[in-house]
């Protein structure tokens, strides 16, 4: 890798920046649950799918940094350690599990077509199983322990069908995006 590739340049960081808003937005649109239904996990494969693996990295990073300092852009307009640190801060984190699981992907198998929706995918997989895992260590802690059941049918399986939908127009938008936007590829 050339030292000039290394470098962010100003393009970058503003569409590195975007991605950071555009999931916290994503994350404002949310109906409540015990894990809240939220647009953060379209914001996050746009992310994937257009900036591709260090550069959503990155903007997965910048959102969780701002959310970690007390700035409300986790769902709920809620911000904060504790949020991260609670039950449902395992998907937050898993987002970012999700962008280095999608960055070796493409870097191991090229990115083209296939393996960005393959990456997308496996990142979607990777971010609810590290979320799930996270949720049942933290709830066993302040509540209770739970079952691998009763955690799936109150944080996976309600959200299958929502994620199906958001999964496609997220692939539909990395699909069209970069035919007319000569940022994105």
């Amino acid at each position: 890798m050339t030292t000039t590739k290394a470098k962010l340049t100003t393009l970058d960081m503003v569409t590195i920046a975007f991605f950071a808003v555009l999931i916290a937005v994503c994350a404002w649109i949310s109906l409540p649950a015990a894990v809240p239904f939220t647009l953060q996990t379209f914001g996050v494969l746009c992310a994937l799918g257009l900036l591709g693996g260090r550069k959503s990295t990155l903007a997965i990073l910048v959102y969780l940094l701002l959310g970690a300092i007390g700035i409300p852009v986790f769902s709920g307009f809620r911000g904060g350690l504790g949020v991260l640190l609670g039950t449902t801060g395992g998907y937050l984190l898993g987002f970012l599990c999700a962008a280095l699981l999608y960055w070796l992907i493409t870097a191991l198998l090229g990115d083209k077509p296939w393996t960005r929706i393959a990456g997308m995918l496996a990142g979607l997989v990777i971010a609810y199983v590290f979320g799930t895992a996270w949720f049942m260590v933290v709830y066993a802690r302040t509540t209770g322990p739970i079952g691998l059941s009763t955690a799936l049918s109150w944080c996976v399986l309600p959200f299958v069908i929502p994620e199906i939908v958001k999964t496609a127009l997220a692939i539909l938008i990395v699909r069209t995006i970069p035919k007319r936007v000569k940022t994105f590829r």
